[in-house]
């Protein structure tokens, strides 16, 4: 089916069809959370869902629960960060999209996780996110400093957010 062009080989003992559409914008998300039933869409794949911030990843960004196995795919290439199961759950939510459930973080769980991986993504990063998603209404302060709280790393943005808040 492969040679024939009715499937393509998307990783190992993975396949779809060539037009599979169903998810639109967010089809590589579907395939990558089908592939990772464990995990959830976070940072640039998380505030792109959002409509937060000018970022396009070229990379699906999922967390998952530290030591779980994530396979291999050979689309969409997958960028994996790894949470303590304790706090794995924090902010999650789900969507439905294309008929497959999504777990994505939440915008103020997203905006969290740019200042905690600041090294990663970067800190112009973060702060565009904070500023667009403060403007848009997606969180407020309560939501955020309790998450960055839980999180360890309100010391971190207290100053960026006393500055949004004026």
């Amino acid at each position: 089916m492969e040679r024939r062009g009715t499937l393509e080989r998307i990783g190992p003992g993975r396949y779809r069809r060539p037009a599979a559409g169903r998810g639109g914008e967010h089809q590589d998300l579907i395939v990558a959370v089908n592939a990772v039933p464990s995990a959830a869409v976070c940072l640039l794949s998380a505030l792109q869902f959002h409509r937060i911030g000018t970022q396009l990843p070229h990379q699906i960004w999922l967390a998952v629960p530290r030591g779980t196995r994530v396979p291999r795919l050979v689309e969409p290439p997958l960028r994996i960060v790894n949470i303590s199961a304790d706090l794995f759950e924090l902010g999650m939510e789900s969507h439905r999209i294309g008929g497959a459930t999504v777990r994505v973080y939440s915008a103020a769980r997203t905006i969290v996780d740019c200042f905690r991986f600041r090294s990663r993504v970067g800190l112009d990063v973060a702060l565009e996110a904070l500023a667009e998603g403060w403007r848009a209404k997606r969180f407020t302060m309560d939501q955020l400093t309790r998450i960055a709280r839980r999180l360890r790393v309100l010391h971190v943005m207290q100053p960026y957010l006393e500055a949004i808040a004026l």
